[in-house]
C-alpha cells in the first residue's frame, strides 16, 4: 500500500458497515431472538457487539500500522504452513456459507413457485441447479457480480428499515422488552452464535484498514461496523421476528409489505453472496495450493457448497456459527497478542522472505483455545466466565505468551 493509496477512516468505515447489510446478519438476528429470552437476546447482541468492535479494532489498528492484509498478518504469526491451515478453514467455512445461501435460495424458488405457478419443486433439483448458476456467475462474469453487490447492499439497507418501521406498526418496543419466553440456549451460545456469524469478517479487517491514513481509523472502522450498523440490523432483525411472529426472513419481508419483490431479493442477495463467498473461498485455496486455481477447482468447491446444502445447514445454523465461532477466535487471540506483546517488531515485510514454515507457539495455541471454546459449547466442561468466547481468546493468548518464551 503506497501513500498515495492512503484515505481517511470514512471511506474505509463505510465500506466495512455497508457489508453489515446482508441475509445473513439479518438470519442471525432472528435465530438470535427464537433461541433465547429477551434479556438473553439483548445483552448477547450488546456482549458480541463489543467483543467483535475490540477484536476488530485492534485488527484493524494492526492493518492500518502494518499496511499488510489478513493473508500476511496470518502467515508471520502462524508460519508459512500454519497460515495455509487457517486459510483451509477459511475456505471449510466459506463452503458452509455457501450452503447456507443456496438453502436460502432455494425456499425462496420453492416459494414463489408455490404462490405464482401452484408447483412444488424438488428442494435438491433447485439446490444442483442454483449451485452451477452460481458457480458459472462466478467464473465467467464475476465483474458483474460485483456491480450487482454493490447495487444490492443499499437496497438491503432499506429493507432494513421497512423492516423497522413495519414492525413498529405492528409491535410497540414496550411489549417487545415485556416479552415473557423461556431460553432454548444459555447466554454464552447467543453470544459464541453472533461472534462466529461475524469473526471472519473481523478477522479480515486488515484487508481495508491497511489504506487508512492513521492507525486509530482501524478501531474507528470496526467501530461503525459492528458497535453501530452490525447491531442495528440484528436488533431490527429480532424485533421483526418478534413483531410477525416468524423466524423465516423471506415471510418477514412479505408480513412488512415487500411483496413480489421479497422473493426478488433474497434470491438475488443469496446468489451474489454465494458468488462473493466462492471467490473469497478460491483465494484461500489458491494462497495455500497456487496449483489449485482455474475453473475447474471453482468448479469443484462450488460443488462442495452443493453438497454442503444438502445437508440443510440452514437448520442447523445455530451449531454451524458456534462452529465457527470456535475455530477462528482464537486465531484473533494469537495475532493480537503477538503483534501488541510479544514480538511486534517483527511485522514487517522483510521477516516474509526468512519465515518459519510452521510457528508451534501460534498453533498450539490455536488448537487449545479451540478445543476449549468446542468442549465449553459443548457443554462438556464449564466455562471460567459466562461467555465462553471471551475465554478462548484469553486462553490462546496466555498459552502464546507462555510457548512464545519457551520455544521461540
Amino acid at each position: 500500500v503506497n501513500d498515495s493509496d492512503l484515505v481517511a477512516w470514512p471511506r474505509v468505515a463505510a465500506i466495512s458497515a455497508m457489508v453489515a447489510f446482508s441475509l445473513p446478519t439479518f438470519i442471525t438476528g432472528i435465530e438470535v431472538y427464537a433461541n433465547g429470552s429477551i434479556n438473553y437476546v439483548l445483552l448477547s447482541l450488546v456482549i458480541a457487539s463489543v467483543l467483535l468492535t475490540l477484536i476488530g479494532g485492534l485488527m484493524g489498528v494492526i492493518g492500518a500500522k502494518t499496511r499488510m492484509s489478513s493473508y500476511l498478518l496470518v502467515k508471520i504469526a502462524f508460519g508459512e504452513k500454519g497460515a495455509a491451515a487457517v486459510n483451509i478453514a477459511f475456505a471449510i467455512s466459506l463452503v458452509g456459507w455457501f450452503g447456507v445461501n443456496i438453502d436460502l435460495f432455494a425456499n425462496a424458488v420453492q416459494s414463489l413457485g408455490k404462490d405464482l405457478l401452484n408447483v412444488t419443486i424438488p428442494t435438491m433439483l433447485i439446490e444442483v441447479i442454483a449451485g452451477l448458476l452460481m458457480v458459472t456467475t462466478t467464473v465467467f462474469g464475476f465483474r458483474a457480480i460485483n456491480i450487482l453487490a454493490s447495487i444490492l447492499t443499499p437496497i438491503i439497507a432499506l429493507v432494513t428499515f421497512v423492516l423497522l418501521f413495519g414492525s413498529l406498526d405492528e409491535y410497540s418496543v414496550t411489549d417487545f422488552l415485556n416479552e415473557d419466553k423461556a431460553s432454548v440456549l444459555n447466554l454464552s451460545q447467543l453470544v459464541g452464535a453472533i461472534t462466529g456469524a461475524i469473526i471472519v469478517g473481523a478477522i479480515i479487517l486488515p484487508d481495508i484498514t491497511r489504506f487508512c491514513r492513521h492507525y486509530s481509523g482501524g478501531f474507528y472502522t470496526a467501530f461503525c461496523a459492528f458497535m453501530l450498523v452490525q447491531l442495528f440490523v440484528l436488533v431490527v432483525a429480532a424485533f421483526a421476528s418478534a413483531a410477525f411472529n416468524s423466524t423465516d426472513i423471506l415471510e418477514l419481508m412479505l408480513k412488512a409489505g415487500l411483496g413480489i419483490t421479497a422473493f426478488f431479493i433474497v434470491i438475488a442477495g443469496s446468489w451474489v453472496l454465494n458468488s462473493l463467498n466462492l471467490y473469497s473461498a478460491m483465494l484461500s485455496v489458491g494462497a495455500t495450493v497456487p496449483k489449485a486455481s482455474g475453473k475447474i477447482p471453482t468448479l469443484l468447491v462450488g460443488l462442495l457448497g452443493v453438497v454442503a446444502a444438502f445437508f440443510n445447514i440452514l437448520d442447523a445454523f445455530i451449531t454451524f456459527l458456534i462452529v465457527l465461532v470456535t475455530l477462528f477466535i482464537p486465531v484473533c487471540g494469537i495475532i493480537i497478542t503477538d503483534y501488541f506483546i510479544v514480538n511486534k517488531a517483527r511485522y514487517t515485510f522483510d521477516i516474509l522472505e526468512s519465515n518459519k514454515a510452521i510457528s508451534v507457539p501460534g498453533c498450539a495455541s490455536w488448537f487449545i483455545g479451540a478445543l476449549y471454546a468446542t468442549l465449553t459449547e459443548l457443554g462438556a466442561i464449564s466455562s471460567i466466565s459466562p461467555v465462553a468466547s471471551i475465554d478462548a481468546i484469553l486462553l490462546s493468548a496466555v498459552f502464546y505468551i507462555a510457548l512464545s518464551k519457551w520455544i521461540d
